[in-house]
């Protein structure tokens, strides 16, 4: 079945392993951790700055006329949960996912949040296996054939943030998570964010993501009401 897998992708990895990490849950990797099972939440971390490093170079050398805010919310259309779903179910990356008895009997393999993660674990596993081209080659394939040029439906919440409190010189904005809550196939994330020190937004989520998306987006209604 991992070879079909491949196929799908158009990649075939040298280390295999790569792939089945980047296919496994944390909640799968949980039920087993007797026989030191990895998530591919590493992965995660590492092919979402993969990501949005590859399609922010994409938009810059594509479109030298368009301004940084309108190529920052063109990439987070590119990289969002929704887009990145997308291109899970095209790969029918829902079917190979090793899920938690939890996690599969509530719905996660159609889950956007555990599918979009599922990608960017699948990027870093490329990377990991056949270097830089090798990702570049997946993201060419998979995310830079849909660039939103003039409809753009994402709202990045954090990086609005990041761009309004930059308008002052030595704002720093950290999220900490300060909470998790649930069943492994029903978590929820509390995230707060703090400004210079100070807490400005709380967020829940199903994700971390989220929750870092919902602090940024009260934190915005609090400190810039006239933007939202």
């Amino acid at each position: 079945m991992i070879n079909e897998l491949e196929a799908a992708i158009g990649y075939r990895f040298r280390n295999i392993t790569l792939l089945q990490n980047a296919l496994s849950h944390s909640s799968y990797a949980n039920e087993r951790w007797h026989n030191g099972l990895k998530s591919n939440e590493r992965l995660e971390f590492l092919g979402d700055s993969i990501l949005g490093m590859l399609v922010a170079d994409y938009l810059y050398q594509k479109f030298p006329d368009r301004l940084e805010g309108e190529l920052t919310r063109m990439r987070a259309d590119m990289v969002c949960e929704k887009t990145l779903a997308k291109v899970a179910n095209t790969l029918n990356l829902g079917k190979h996912l090793m899920l938690g008895r939890g996690e599969e009997l509530g719905g996660g393999r159609n889950r956007e949040s555990i599918l979009a993660d599922a990608v960017e674990s699948v990027i870093a596993a490329c990377y990991l296996d056949g270097g830089m081209d090798a990702a570049i080659k997946f993201i060419q394939k998979f995310i830079l054939v849909n660039v939103p040029l003039t409809k753009l439906q994402n709202t990045d919440y954090k990086t609005a943030l990041q761009e309004l409190v930059q308008q002052k010189k030595n704002q720093v904005l950290c999220y900490n998570l300060v909470g998790e809550s649930g069943p492994d196939h029903d978590k929820e994330f509390r995230v707060e964010l703090e400004l210079n020190g100070a807490v400005v937004g709380v967020g829940v989520g199903s994700s971390k993501k989220r929750a870092e998306q919902d602090a940024a987006r009260e934190a915005i209604a609090l400190l810039y009401p006239d933007q939202t």
